[in-house]
């Protein structure tokens, strides 16, 4: 037994913990040890007094993330052991350890059994996010366990934290607490790009699209494509190495289509099939086929979250209908449609009536040809399925 300072639940709000859910609602809290402060680890236990969990305490909706269903200290043994049972995971699946292929993430939250912790692994380098102030407080104890278990596979870690935090401060909120490198190119299924860990979004690149990508490429022979909500043009250099005919990349950010372009050259260089465009998706997609002729028959639709809690929900939902319904009035005869959601407050259903709403707006024929989702390096822990965030839909427009 650990001598962490004590919360206890209401009577009977222990049920979900004892079906292994990493969350305490702050709604089922009874009463608090004195002293507890946010970032702390606690020892959670039932209104008679049993012990049930021990998390990381913090303000707000989610009162404490579990850590670990066993009455044990949260030491660097335990680090070590989550990183060594992630990395395991990652080698077993064929994802970690792959030449081809040294981008990849070894943390994913609660699907990881450790909520509030992202890391992401690009060649050398793993860039470490947390989203709980239990996790930052712990960030230097978490690194040296990180750097311990994956040994010679990093050489770096660099931290960033600085929009994922529920509070501000000046100091320690990003920076490498390991090492220290300005190689930031990465390789993913072959293919080179450019990661922007100090200013990009996440951790720099969207690693959950990986396999997503492939697919596409597997369509792209011959395509015009159009890559909207590009970020740094992932889609883009797929659909070219798959023999697309033309590719566009469309956002809004400079700095993102800066990236774009660093990308497809760094695969392509020279290549003329390729132009990058700074501008309002919908407004974009509004232009296509009456400032020139220009049509095309594949288009991929991944834009940031429309909605990242509850209250967003609705406007969200509609959204999606016209950014969708937009496509696919704009989308050729026979032309596919790659659309994503990755709002977690977004159920599987809620996107397919989105899109389905649009479909019908549009009048158009649409087949599903695949339903898409995050990849096998960002599990679901089966406890905890409101970590299914991503949805995707490939679709066949007549």
């Amino acid at each position: 037994m650990n001598n962490y300072k004590q919360i206890r639940l209401r009577k009977g709000k222990d049920e979900s913990l004892r079906r292994f859910h990493p969350w305490v609602f702050s709604g089922a809290i009874q009463s608090m040890d004195e002293g507890i402060e946010e970032g702390d680890v606690v020892r959670v236990v039932t209104f008679s007094g049993d012990f049930i969990a021990v998390g990381h305490y913090q303000q707000g909706s989610i009162a404490v993330r579990v850590l670990t269903f066993s009455d044990v200290l949260i030491d660097d043994d335990f680090w070590s052991s989550r990183f060594r049972s992630a990395l395991q995971m990652r080698l077993d699946i064929g994802i970690a350890d792959n030449q081809q292929n040294n981008t990849y993430r070894l943390v994913h939250g609660e699907g990881d059994h450790l909520p509030g912790l992202i890391v992401d692994v690009y060649g050398k380098t793993a860039v470490m996010q947390a989203h709980s102030i239990g996790m930052h407080l712990c960030r230097k104890q978490i690194a040296k366990a990180l750097a311990d278990v994956m040994g010679s596979r990093i050489a770096n870690i660099y931290y960033k934290s600085e929009t994922t935090l529920p509070f501000m401060t000046a100091d320690d909120m990003s920076g490498f607490l390991v090492g220290g490198s300005e190689d930031n190119i990465a390789t993913e299924n072959g293919l080179k790009f450019r990661v922007d860990w100090l200013r990009g979004q996440k951790t720099g690149f969207f690693v959950d699209q990986r396999e997503n990508r492939s697919l596409l490429e597997h369509y792209a022979h011959g395509k015009r494509v159009l890559n909207m909500f590009c970020y740094t043009g992932g889609f883009s250099f797929y659909a070219m190495r798959g023999g697309a005919e033309l590719v566009h990349s469309v956002d809004s950010s400079a700095k993102a289509i800066e990236l774009t372009k660093e990308n497809v050259e760094l695969n392509f260089p020279g290549d003329a099939r390729h132009q990058a465009f700074c501008e309002d998706a919908f407004k974009y997609l509004e232009s296509v086929g009456q400032s020139s002729a220009l049509t095309y028959n594949l288009i991929i639709l991944d834009p940031p979250a429309f909605a990242k809690h509850r209250g967003a929900l609705h406007n969200a939902l509609k959204g999606y209908t016209r950014l969708n319904q937009k496509a696919f009035e704009k989308i050729e005869s026979g032309g596919i449609l790659f659309t994503f959601s990755c709002s977690q407050v977004v159920t599987k259903d809620h996107f397919r009536n989105a899109v389905f709403t649009a479909a019908a707006l549009a009048k158009r024929k649409v087949r599903i040809l695949h339903q898409l989702h995050q990849p096998a390096d960002h599990p679901i822990n089966i406890y905890h399925p409101e970590g299914e965030y991503l949805k995707g839909l490939v679709l066949y427009v007549e």
